[in-house]
């Protein structure tokens, strides 16, 4: 089993989690009695603001079963999974946040139910609320529910960054999936069966979240687009509903006219109808652009992420030496 950490800010929080990955390095059995064992752990570094490259080495020097995952530069936790999920080799891949909130020990029934329910993906489905803000935790089920049930995104409910997947599902999707396109989704595409595992939530460790309002909008763009051209059906069905509205407004406005009962300029009415016209048309717009920017940059050979060596063994890494 390969185990997936992406790492943007984990200084305070990869010492403890490794200490609590580390007893499954050895052969281990889980409730249900399928036996495992965690071959290794790589710690995919995102350029984050703290010392986490640091820890990273340090983490390689004491345990041997760990393997840092370098990135170019920062790419977002996305990118980061898939960097991992490509360099892992394992039967078994399990991506994990890095800030404690996840449980090692839960491993072991996410794997019992993917082995009772033939499931290649098995997500983490929390018992409790995720320690986030009332704010946060509403929006993301209200977008989990929109993508599902507007646009097409069928387990889009069940979407957990702690996941296992079928080692062969994950490398695949890693390997063709493009700047553009959702991981989860990608999978639904490939995966012969998902499922859910009950789990507890813990508290996250002592950092700061990286996810701004900005960033989480554009997961859930991203997520959108992904699902293929459901979007753009969905801006075709608006385009006819203001038409339907055009429509009936100018027939009330033509009654109104006649029975005197709307004054001869019909400025307000005819406002109301150029402002709702006009955001419809550019928020359509808006989606058609974005889905022909997915396309551009995957014409374009726009990589997702890009794997290089430890900057600190590197060129990079070379200290200028003094001549005698």
């Amino acid at each position: 089993m390969s185990v997936v950490v992406p790492v943007y800010q984990g200084e305070k929080t990869l010492p403890s989690l490794m200490r609590e990955i580390a007893p499954f390095h050895v052969p281990s059995i889980t409730p249900g009695g399928s036996s495992y064992a965690v071959t290794e752990v790589l710690l995919v570094f995102d350029h984050g603001p703290d010392r986490s490259a640091d820890v990273i080495r340090e983490l390689e020097a004491e345990y041997p079963f760990v393997r840092g995952v370098w990135l170019s530069r920062n790419f977002g936790q996305h990118a980061a999974t898939l960097a991992g999920m490509a360099s892992s080799g394992g039967d078994w891949i399990v991506t994990l946040d890095e800030d404690g909130q996840h449980d090692p020990s839960d491993i072991g029934g996410l794997l019992d139910t993917a082995m009772d329910q033939s499931a290649s993906v098995v997500y983490a489905r929390p018992t409790n609320e995720a320690p986030h803000g009332t704010l946060r935790n509403a929006s993301s089920k209200g977008a989990k529910w929109l993508l599902a049930k507007v646009f097409g995104g069928e387990n889009a409910s069940e979407y957990q960054s702690f996941r296992l997947v079928l080692g062969s599902i994950g490398r695949s999707v890693a390997a063709y999936s493009g700047s553009g396109v959702y991981l989860d989704v990608a999978m639904g595409w490939v995966a012969n069966r998902t499922a859910t595992s009950p789990v507890l939530l813990r508290q996250e460790g002592d950092r700061r979240s990286g996810y701004s309002t900005r960033r989480l909008l554009s997961h859930f763009v991203r997520m959108v687009l992904s699902t293929g051209t459901r979007g753009l059906r969905v801006v075709s069905a608006l385009g006819v509903i203001f038409a339907v509205l055009g429509v009936l407004m100018t027939v009330f406005i033509f009654v109104q006219r006649i029975i005197g009962g709307v004054s001869a300029e019909g400025w307000a009415s005819t406002i109301v109808v150029i402002l709702l016209s006009s955001g419809a048309t550019l928020f359509s717009l808006g989606v058609i652009a974005e889905y022909i920017g997915v396309n551009v940059n995957m014409a374009m050979g726009k990589p997702p992420y890009v794997v290089v060596t430890d900057p600190a063994n590197g060129p990079l890494g070379r200290k200028p030496t003094q001549n005698s």
